[in-house]
């Protein structure tokens, strides 16, 4: 699954929130923007997802501001979809900056500047179904006793599979839930049967054998 951060800046001149009403204002268009891009439809296949995870703007509250941030996060089973999803994002912000100028009353004063700049990409690769590594950790799983699935996500997996280098990304042992919420939670129970699976995935790979002692 691949991945791509960005970061919607918009700049504006700036002013009081009395004495200058009316100027185009940077934290406006961001939300008309912003409502323009979360009705984006996306397809459940190939998943593909997007969030709006940070918004940044003002410096007070009776000032109107000079620049507003919005950093967005989308992901994709399919480039395509990708590039698909960036290119609506850019648009939105388009025709929301549009939308601001045109319903400002002081236009005098300046206009509003906006860019979309990419912090990061991970792109995207597939592990064979008959890949040696994936047999490797079976084979693990089997000798420890684990039940584990398969599932396509971003990880450190990413950049070796996109140039075709086999690679997985597996827990570590233990059990958690409710990831990069308020409420995320890990129990170490049982964290040594993750090291026990990375090693004996290693060996796998390595060509030796896994023999249970009586």
């Amino acid at each position: 699954m691949a991945s791509r951060r960005l970061e919607v800046v918009i700049n504006g001149p700036g002013g009081h929130s009395w004495s200058d009403f009316g100027v185009p204002n940077p934290i406006n268009a961001l939300v008309r923007s912003s409502v323009r891009f979360i009705n984006t439809k996306v397809p459940t296949n190939p998943r593909t997802t997007f969030n709006l995870g940070e918004i940044e703007g003002g410096t007070s509250v009776n000032s109107i501001p000079y620049e507003a941030r919005l950093k967005v996060d989308v992901r994709s089973e399919n480039e395509d979809e990708l590039l698909r999803l960036e290119a609506a994002l850019r648009d939105c912000v388009t025709n929301g900056v549009r939308d601001e100028m045109e319903s400002s009353r002081d236009r005098s004063r300046g206009k509003l500047e906006w860019k979309v700049q990419i912090l990061g990409s991970r792109p995207g690769g597939e592990l064979a179904a008959d890949s040696t590594l994936l047999a490797a950790l079976r084979s693990a799983d089997e000798f420890v006793g684990n039940q584990s699935r398969i599932e396509r996500s971003s990880t450190d997996a990413n950049i070796p599979l996109s140039v075709g280098i086999e690679a997985i990304s597996i827990g570590a042992g233990g059990n958690g839930g409710g990831a990069h919420s308020l409420h995320e939670w890990y129990d170490p129970a049982g964290r040594e049967v993750g090291l026990q699976r990375a090693l004996l995935t290693l060996m796998g790979v390595a060509g030796l054998r896994q023999e249970k002692t009586p």
